[in-house]
């Protein structure tokens, strides 16, 4: 379908992968209700899409609280006309992620954002989507969603393998009705995340990464199939993919940054 003159509801859209969601959904004609806790970043995003002569809302919003999320979305119809589409961007990790130094209230703090932000977000569309005979859904899961890694952390993978199978449960009950989802895949991607970690990656290991505005065509080529058309999921990695080189030697880190021309 054309995105151009429907409205699309993204969530952690003030940075990283929502952001550039909403920079290449914008630039595909589409209305944007964007949504994200940094109130002030938000609006500071919205106010630059509508300078770009976009059409943006800003609806701040924790996505954990599943009522705020259905009144997001009335205010988002509201403002700009029923939502057709929904980008999931919102996302955290911890710094300390491994088992022997995993706290379980953080643990549960990623499962809140990465799973329950999900499914609240696709609940308040739902109704809406059902009742009208369509829509379409980009969930941003993990390259962790399909195949769990080591980078990443225990409660980062349980919770992208949890969105992953929460999206094809989508397709399965509701392909029905005309809505379909996709689970976006992609392996490490240059996003403020990537601070939350004390092993942090050089520059030179960032710049052969994914990039958000990557990430971001994903979504694009997804939302904009036509109907009947559903793309189940799209996995996607940086060929120079840190799955396959040790990120602890010495080798790996130098061989990026020289790569780079950063060392």
């Amino acid at each position: 379908m054309t995105l151009a003159g429907r409205t699309v509801w993204i969530t952690g859209a003030a940075s990283g992968i929502g952001a550039a969601c909403a920079q290449a959904l914008a630039a595909a004609g589409a209305r944007l209700a964007l949504s994200d806790r940094d109130a002030g970043a938000l609006d500071a995003r919205a106010a630059a899409l509508r300078a770009e002569g976009a059409e943006a809302l800003a609806l701040p919003l924790d996505v954990t609280d599943a009522l705020a999320c259905r009144a997001a979305v009335e205010a988002a119809e509201g403002a700009l006309g029923p939502v057709e589409a929904m980008v999931a961007a919102a996302g955290i990790n911890l710094r300390r992620r491994t088992l022997a130094e995993l706290d379980p209230l953080e643990a549960a703090r990623v499962m809140d954002v990465n799973v329950d932000g999900v499914v609240n977000a696709t609940l308040a569309v739902l109704p809406g989507m059902r009742a009208r005979g369509g829509g379409a859904l980009a969930l941003i899961c993990s390259w962790a969603g399909r195949h769990v890694q080591p980078f990443t952390g225990a409660a980062y993978n349980a919770s992208k393998q949890a969105v992953a199978g929460f999206c094809h449960t989508v397709n399965m009950e509701e392909g029905a009705n005309g809505v379909r989802a996709c689970a976006i895949m992609p392996g490490e991607v240059s996003t403020p995340l990537l601070a939350a970690k004390d092993d942090a990656p050089t520059p030179g290991m960032r710049s052969r990464m994914l990039q958000p505005a990557d990430v971001a065509r994903a979504v694009r080529f997804a939302l904009e199939q036509p109907a009947h058309v559903c793309v189940n999921e799209i996995l996607v990695s940086p060929t120079w993919n840190r799955l396959f080189v040790p990120p602890g030697t010495q080798a790996a880190r130098a061989e990026a940054d020289r790569a780079a021309g950063l060392g």
